[in-house]
């Protein structure tokens, strides 16, 4: 069972909701580790100080902000602490908004709040008061001594919390080197588009998708641990096509074939049926 990373209260007006902060996510990457191809050994990073050509020791080493080219200010521990922010047991609710209107764009990391055992009235009025609304709490908290901004909403019967970008950390689709679209698609093009799109709907089931990258380095690494070959496959070729009316005809083409091609050669169960029931065919007379 998940162990609660922090414990808090969420406030808003005079109202006090005690909640306790858990990850919502359990990572499954892969991680390698830095050996030394001769013998196999771990490597080591250490400090190492560029100007005296030495190692330093770990206590000698310090954080710091570089002004200009060589010119650092340095802060210790304490000083990062006490600019980090004072919310260290409160999330601070600032507003309300639309969860809608929340892009996932500025959601960075996420969170479940659960209820402490003497606030589970307040925690279930808050919960469904924003599903029935839709909208979402914004405030900040302070967690490992860094302030953070965050949303909260209901999710799966309980309280999510998202700590959020801010906006001047996203880069603005403006500022991208591309080239523009040089016109609008044609009335056709776009028919075909929304119905090739349409004939690749399913619905959303996170469950059925699985990190097929890890599963291939998994079976890589089992594969070099026996003393298997890996096999590296060639990367298959994609080019844009010139012709995208052949190109969407072409993938409506494909699709509606896939659909009419038949599951099996095996008699459907009413043909079956009717076979079963057919009657014996008479002799012939002498």
């Amino acid at each position: 069972m998940p162990r609660s990373l922090w414990n808090g209260t969420i406030a808003f007006g005079a109202v006090a909701v005690p909640v306790k902060l858990y990850s919502a996510v359990k990572p499954k990457t892969v991680h390698f580790h830095e050996v030394h191809l001769q013998d196999g050994a771990r490597i080591e990073h250490r400090p190492f100080c560029a100007k005296e050509d030495k190692e330093v020791a770990r206590d000698e080493v310090v954080k710091g902000y570089e002004l200009a080219s060589g010119r650092y200010v340095v802060l210790d521990k304490e000083e990062i602490d006490a600019a980090g922010g004072s919310r260290s047991r409160i999330i601070d609710v600032e507003h309300f908004v639309t969860a809608a209107d929340i892009d996932p764009v500025y959601y960075e990391k996420s969170y479940f709040l659960g209820s402490r055992d003497e606030g589970q009235d307040a925690y279930r009025l808050l919960h469904d008061a924003l599903e029935r609304s839709g909208r979402a709490a914004i405030g900040r908290f302070s967690f490992h001594k860094r302030e953070y901004l965050v949303a909260i909403r209901p999710y799966d019967g309980v309280l999510a919390l998202h700590t959020m970008r801010f906006a001047d950390e996203l880069i603005g689709a403006k500022d991208l080197d591309m080239p523009r679209r040089a016109h609008k698609p044609e009335p056709k093009e776009l028919k075909m588009a929304k119905s090739l799109i349409a004939s690749l709907h399913e619905p959303f089931r996170p469950d059925k998708l699985h990190d097929e990258y890890r599963e291939a380095v998994l079976a890589a690494i089992r594969r070099k641990a026996k003393g298997k070959e890996i096999a590296v496959a060639d990367e298959p070729e994609t080019e844009p096509s010139d012709d995208l009316m052949a190109a969407l005809e072409a993938s409506l083409g494909a699709g509606k074939s896939k659909a009419r091609k038949p599951a099996s050669k095996k008699a459907s169960p009413g043909k079956a049926k009717t076979k079963a029931k057919a009657k014996p065919k008479k002799k012939a007379r002498a």
